[in-house]
């Protein structure tokens, strides 16, 4: 007879340091509306503060315009013609903000569980938008959308983020509970 050996423990810390390395390269996807939606403008004509590129406002309507023009998911277009298209200027500083903010929370890795949530609206409402225009378009969302429900449902913020660090040195806070972290 041969002796049963006892089976080594799987060590997860490897698959959760790549899962905080996919959840900071998606993070970073999104974080670069800081540096071509956002800037520095002056508040009041005085005060410096981050803002909605004006360039990125007036340029808002012309890409949802060319993208809906053949878009065939008819509720979609007519929402967004009728919805989006008439309040574009909220609608850039909402999509301005909402990338910066759910970039910022996946790459510090802080409300990663509601970062996430952020990530997959934006890449359902983007993929929508240019589903018709290419198989491309259309593998790169559903990788997108994917990737947010990956990250949602592992809790990635638990490995190399805030939100660990958070549980660790505050065990029960209602910010670590899922889905916040």
């Amino acid at each position: 007879m041969t002796a049963h050996s006892t089976p080594t423990p799987v060590d997860m810390s490897q698959p959760s340091r790549w899962l905080a390395v996919l959840r900071i390269g998606f993070g970073f996807w999104f974080l670069k509306a800081l540096w071509t939606k956002l800037d520095v403008v002056l508040l009041g004509g005085v005060v410096p503060w981050l803002g909605v590129e004006p360039r990125w406002i007036a340029a808002m309507p012309d890409i949802i315009t060319r993208q809906m023009a053949e878009n065939p998911i008819g509720w979609y277009r007519d929402f967004v013609m009728a919805t989006v298209l008439p309040n574009a200027a909220t609608f850039a500083t909402c999509v301005a903000w909402g990338e910066t903010l759910t970039g910022l929370s996946l790459v510090l890795g802080v409300g990663s569980g509601l970062g996430a949530l952020g990530a997959l609206f934006l890449s359902i409402n983007y993929g929508l938008a240019t589903w018709h225009m290419s198989a491309a378009a259309q593998g790169f969302h559903y990788l997108l959308i994917l990737v947010a429900l990956v990250l949602f449902l592992a809790r990635s913020g638990r490995a190399w983020g805030l939100d660990g660090w958070i549980a660790w040195r505050w065990p029960g806070a209602w910010v670590s509970h899922w889905p916040i972290a």
